[in-house]
């Protein structure tokens, strides 16, 4: 037997809200033709509470209410949380027109004139709820590629799209970390792949953690390692503390395979970078380069496991800090530099 509207399972639920029974029971019976689920209110005050109680896809309201009128309603829908976004269409009269202008400010979707029409009221409802749902993907692309993204690469992006300028690159003075997992491809030889990407995954979840506490950004992943940058006041402090909690966290975390540990070596690196768009129309990083950079992975990779070297700069800037101290410093030749410079290491007190 073929399935009639009447019979298909309600996809939304829509709230009536008006005082005379008549428009209720009509507006109810169009509704439940087109397959939404109705609940009804014969006041203003009903409507809110049967907002909170209830989950409401769409809301359908007398604008002319006793007690709490329908742009009252209106206003104190929006202010919920949940229904931003939510359609609210009045149902209107000729003479409720002067209302319209006021009900818009206050947050209306739509207005529908009385006595509806199936046709009308099904084609605006579906197209205001179709809205929603293209609203509700978007905002949840967007949620998981901000997991994929930096803070900053994200703001640049929101830029970029609300005024179609490319930003240009700028010149920032900041802190660089580096960190990398020591004996990583040794273990790489040992431990299964799935296994050894689970432990990889779970550790540096870790390090992304911490350096959002200390108000960095991740600039991006390398390998068993990341990048992350820190910008303000308190830079090199917050870089510091930190790398330490980074540190401390590796020493207590779970072994791979019940056996292995991941020490870490983290370098870190105070100076001037350049800052901005990098690659192709077709595919572009925001991200930041220099020597800065190329002195701050060189102190990394210079790093016993469970230490963190940092630079002369760094230290400058740290060393105000009562808790932090510095081991005097050894010249170290590091890759790509023609002379030698004195690497610290970082302890705190």
């Amino acid at each position: 037997m073929p399935t009639t509207n009447a019979q298909k399972k309600p996809l939304f639920t829509v709230l009536v809200a008006d005082d005379d029974a008549t428009t209720r029971a009509v507006l109810s019976k169009m509704l439940e033709f087109s397959g939404y689920r109705v609940i009804t209110a014969d006041r203003g005050e009903k409507c809110l509470f049967l907002a909170l109680e209830k989950k409401v896809d769409a809301f359908l309201i007398d604008i002319n209410m006793p007690g709490l009128s329908g742009i009252e309603i209106c206003k104190r829908i929006r202010a919920m949380a949940r229904y931003k976004v939510t359609p609210v269409i009045f149902i209107t009269s000729m003479d409720d027109h002067s209302d319209l202008n006021e009900a818009f400010v206050v947050g209306a979707t739509d207005f529908i004139n009385k006595p509806a029409s199936q046709t009308v009221l099904s084609a605006r409802l579906r197209s205001h709820l179709q809205t929603v749902e293209y609203f509700k993907e978007l905002e949840q692309i967007r949620n998981y590629a901000n997991r994929y993204i930096s803070i900053r690469t994200r703001r640049m992006v929101e830029a970029y799209s609300t005024t179609g300028l490319r930003p240009t690159p700028e010149l920032h003075e900041v802190c660089i970390m580096f960190t990398d997992i020591r004996g990583f491809t040794s273990l790489a030889h040992q431990v299964d792949l799935e296994t050894l990407f689970d432990g990889l995954s779970n550790h540096l979840g870790m390090q992304v953690d911490k350096v959002y506490k200390y108000g960095g950004y991740i600039d991006k992943f390398g390998g068993d390692g990341l990048m992350a940058i820190f910008d303000g006041d308190d830079m090199a402090i917050q870089a510091c503390y930190c790398a330490f909690e980074i540190i401390e966290s590796s020493m207590k975390f779970m072994k791979i395979a019940d056996q292995h540990d991941l020490p870490v070596g983290i370098g870190i690196h105070y100076g001037e970078v350049m800052i901005g768009n990098i690659g192709s129309a077709e595919h572009l990083d925001y991200s930041a380069i220099g020597e800065t950079v190329n002195i701050a992975a060189r102190l990394c990779g210079s790093a016993e496991p469970m230490h963190i070297n940092v630079s002369e700069e760094l230290v400058s800037f740290a060393q105000m800090d009562p808790d932090l101290y510095f081991t005097e410093p050894k010249l170290v030749r590091l890759k790509g530099l023609d002379d030698p410079v004195p690497v610290y290491q970082v302890f705190r007190n």
